[in-house]
């Protein structure tokens, strides 16, 4: 997979063991002095979806992309009883990772945190015991709190959380990463940025974190992921002294207006752009705006 090209992609990703057995890829591209900006992808993507802000930035920023275990170039270990290597996909699994992942950079100083989708719940729940290292913030099409009390739970995701018909569709035909590739954006994408969202999925095996990460959406208390959902929801607030740049699709299905009216409450001071035109992959339907406005963002707010 390393050695296929795609597109805007022309980067060398680096490999790191997480876990005994277990590697993640990664991007680290920029100046090693440079500010560190890391950027946190979601379900079904990867470090792809962060291609178009990593060139628009990589010249002055060092630009952190890891692929989540399971996801883009990363190994994709089977989490069966007896599996060896083995990997438990849970939401606290990812925040592991990507902490170990940024105690083997040595990245211990201040950070801009990017996140998109399931990268708000990572990434924020990452920043709960790291809060003073985040000094800006970048939020698109995300969550870092529960589902809003006026939103109702999308039956797309339904069909893979609870659904065993549905989560067997999803693994032997790549349901998610292909749905999401034709259906994501608004703009129509070439068969080639298609490609780049659905190869990393294709197959029983590679497409296990695809309905993992869908297993475990937190809804309520006891699911699994619901005491940190929690915990990040209340911290939320407190990045409101900080510098926050929200860039939303509008056309999103599960991440729309109800979640950015939460950010907004949470952020009263963040600067926002919001598109009626664009849609979940709002970086694919926008970069040619968003990505020099997080660059006039992050230039404007230069760290102390």
């Amino acid at each position: 997979m390393v050695s296929v090209q795609f597109p805007d992609y022309p980067f060398t990703p680096h490999r790191f063991e997480a876990r005994p057995g277990i590697a993640m890829s990664y991007l680290d591209e920029g100046p090693r002095a440079g500010e560190v900006v890391v950027m946190v992808h979601g379900n079904p993507s990867w470090s792809f979806y962060w291609r178009h802000l990593v060139l628009g930035l990589r010249d002055r920023y060092r630009c952190i992309v890891p692929d989540h275990v399971g996801m883009g170039l990363s190994d994709k270990p089977d989490d069966a009883a007896g599996a060896s290597p083995r990997y438990d996909y849970t939401l606290q699994s990812r925040v592991d990772d990507l902490g170990a992942l940024l105690d083997h950079l040595g990245i211990s100083g201040p950070v801009t945190l990017a996140v998109h989708d399931w990268g708000g719940m990572i990434g924020f729940g990452w920043a709960l015991p790291h809060m003073p290292q985040v000094k800006r913030l970048v939020i698109l099409n995300t969550a870092a709190f529960p589902l809003p009390a006026a939103k109702p739970m999308p039956w797309q995701l339904s069909l893979g959380r609870d659904s065993k018909v549905g989560g067997f569709l999803i693994r032997a035909f790549n349901l998610f990463a292909r749905g999401a590739a034709w259906l994501g954006t608004e703009r129509r994408l070439s068969a080639d940025v298609r490609r780049g969202y659905i190869a990393p999925y294709n197959g029983w095996r590679n497409a296990i974190s695809t309905l993992r990460f869908m297993q475990d959406i937190p809804l309520r208390e006891g699911d699994r992921a619901w005491s940190l959902l929690q915990a990040v929801g209340d911290a939320l607030p407190r990045y409101a002294d900080r510098p926050v740049f929200i860039g939303w699709g509008l056309k999103d299905f599960v991440f729309d207006r109800h979640f950015l009216d939460g950010f907004r409450r949470a952020l009263p001071g963040a600067e926002v752009h919001a598109f009626e035109d664009a849609n979940h992959y709002v970086l694919e339907d926008r970069h040619e705006e968003l990505v020099p406005a997080i660059r006039r963002f992050i230039d404007r707010h230069p760290l102390d």
